[in-house]
């Protein structure tokens, strides 16, 4: 009986995180298609560090642990600047982002 609960919790929390997931981004969507955009940075900032943390917590749930999760986007902002990714090309994000997650860049306030 109590295998059956922690599967029946455990789907419960993953269909729970996947709602988030999408409200988050129809949220980002809505706010982003107004007409009048205030407070943009604030609203985006907030929205894509929860999509961040939900996405970890949703990947844990489905056996994914955090290092792993870690390891696989190392590897796409490797892969990025391997295959000189549009947005690195131009503005050079992916290669700030990789010194950032390497500690050598602090970002000011």
């Amino acid at each position: 009986m109590g295998r059956n609960l922690d599967i029946t919790r455990n789907l419960r929390i993953v269909e729970n995180l996947k709602s988030i997931l999408l409200d988050d981004v129809a949220g980002l969507y809505r706010h982003l298609a107004d007409p009048v955009l205030e407070d943009t940075r604030n609203v985006a900032a907030d929205t894509l560090s929860d999509l961040i943390v939900v996405g970890y917590l949703l990947g844990k749930r489905l056996g994914v642990d955090y290092s792993t999760m870690d390891r696989h986007i190392s590897k796409k902002i490797r892969l990025g600047l391997i295959h000189e990714n549009e947005i690195e090309k131009y503005f050079g994000d992916l290669s700030e982002l990789a010194r950032m997650r390497s500690g050598e860049v602090h970002e000011a306030k």
